[in-house]
């Protein structure tokens, strides 16, 4: 079988003895419908009628890699994209053992690794030793979010064919699909080289490396070809004995939007790798909010913008469990009371349909709002009178309950908070408000069952407007 499934013009340049070939004859080996394999060349953007996707090359988003598997996120008919993935079994640690013995006992090949490099000849090597380190094509199985049942489907096979064009690229993400990262494959194959040559022995770095110097008529002191780490040492070595420091580089600018962050292993015993995942995204969204509020401030110096707001305030578990499902896009919203949402309102000792109420009222005005919704009180005579007055001279009928105004004939609410700001507020306990009470109204009637909707302003009549809108 070629490396990629026959189709004029549709075949991704792979080498017949490549990482990206191997893999992609290993997942057509696998498929069962040739025709979800064209549909997902055209979406991977090797084919003469390639979907453009938010990559833009193609409809598959940053395919990324980890111990086990491959992910990424496909765009297709829906504005949404679909979560795509392939699973491949990692090596034992007998296999990685018997692999990397093999690889140290070679000393150009454990010097090509050690030097960053994975050239294919790792294969043949690995095969010697009885270990397979490449995949075939009963070891992968792949996984959709969308409904289409096929093995793979469309979006599935996208990610096969971008996968093929990242091992080229970049061949250690094979070895991380095994089970192992390049740093710990380059530092246990240093530690057998060392154990196999003895104390008083060379390295095998040093050995390959003078062996190719000899052969390139080089001193035996560079890399595998050439003389470039002489060069890199004996400029570090300048740099760091001059007495005067250069300036620092500027800072890099800031990202349009947080990183997404890499694939965590599934280990037997290790948290969740998607809740790991989860609060990784949290946490990259919580550092360029507080990189950019610095820059903020330092961009105001001196027109009195610094200080203004605070970046990252201490908040209480509950409340930085409401600010987390408030603003983390797979935790809002009503209706969206996932395993994960309910798992996180459990945590803190919370029904999740609690949880949700609060995050609505965070997303209202962050910790003022959820303040309004949690604890009633009595505002002086000013802002909150007049608020009451405008809404009066508009004909519109208000009860009164402390700093809550509602509606006489409506299911709405005003809620004044110690911001100076209302908070529009909407009964979801019935169809209607025929039949109650007005008692059921004031928010301490068994029938009220108020929610935080729309946004919040200064000016009651603005806030009452937009609820009226939504």
């Amino acid at each position: 079988m070629s490396a990629a499934a026959p189709g004029p013009g549709a075949t991704p340049a792979h080498s017949a003895g490549s990482w990206g070939a191997a893999w992609l004859r290993a997942m057509e080996g696998a498929a069962r419908d040739t025709a979800r394999l064209a549909r997902g060349r055209a979406y991977a953007g090797t084919g003469p009628d390639a979907a453009r996707g938010a990559s833009g090359g193609g409809a598959v988003s940053a395919p990324r890699v980890g111990t086990g598997r491959v992910l990424a996120y496909v765009h297709g008919s829906r504005a949404r994209p679909y979560r795509a993935e392939w699973r491949l079994p990692v090596l034992s640690e007998e296999e990685w053992a018997t692999f990397l013995t093999a690889v140290a006992a070679r000393p150009v090949l454990a010097a090509a690794l050690l030097d960053g490099e994975l050239p294919y000849g790792v294969v043949p090597v690995a095969r010697a030793a009885g270990v397979r380190l490449l995949p075939g094509a009963g070891d992968l199985l792949p996984a959709c979010s969308c409904p289409d049942r096929g093995h793979p489907c469309k979006h599935a096979a996208a990610l096969g064919y971008e996968t093929g064009r990242l091992l080229d690229a970049d061949p250690w993400a094979l070895l991380l699909l095994r089970g192992r990262a390049a740093e710990a494959v380059r530092t246990e194959v240093a530690r057998l080289g060392a154990a196999r040559a003895g104390p008083s022995a060379e390295s095998p770095r040093r050995r390959a490396g003078g062996a190719t110097a000899r052969r390139c008529g080089g001193d035996g002191g560079g890399s595998l070809s050439d003389g470039r780490r002489p060069r890199a040492t004996r400029l570090a070595t300048e740099v760091f004995a001059a007495s005067v420091r250069p300036p620092l580089p500027d800072p890099q600018p800031l990202p349009d939007v947080a990183s997404e962050p890499g694939v965590y292993p599934e280990l037997p015993g290790a948290p969740d790798a998607g809740a790991l995942a989860f609060l990784a995204a949290d946490a990259a969204v919580r550092a360029r909010h507080a990189l950019s509020a610095v820059a903020e401030e330092d961009e105001g110096a001196g027109r009195g913008a610094a200080g203004e707001h605070e970046p990252l305030p201490d908040l209480s578990r509950w409340h930085d469990t409401v600010r987390l499902a408030a603003t983390h896009p797979q935790l809002t919203g009503r209706g969206a009371l996932s395993a994960r949402f309910a798992g996180l309102a459990r945590s803190v000792g919370r029904d999740p349909l609690e949880l949700a109420r609060a995050a609505a009222a965070w997303r209202q005005g962050g910790p003022a709002g959820l303040a309004v919704l949690e604890a009633a009180w009595d505002p002086p005579a000013g802002d909150f009178d007049r608020g009451r007055s405008a809404l009066a001279g508009l004909g519109i009928a208000m009860t009164i309950h402390r700093n809550q105004l509602t509606h006489t004939t409506r299911p709405v609410q005003l809620r004044f908070g110690s911001d100076g700001r209302w908070y529009p507020y909407r009964d979801a306990s019935g169809p209607g408000p025929a039949g109650r009470s007005g008692s059921d109204r004031d928010g301490s009637g068994p029938a009220a069952d108020w929610w935080p909707e729309g946004p919040s302003a200064a000016d009651p009549v603005q806030a009452l407007t937009g609820l009226g809108q939504r």
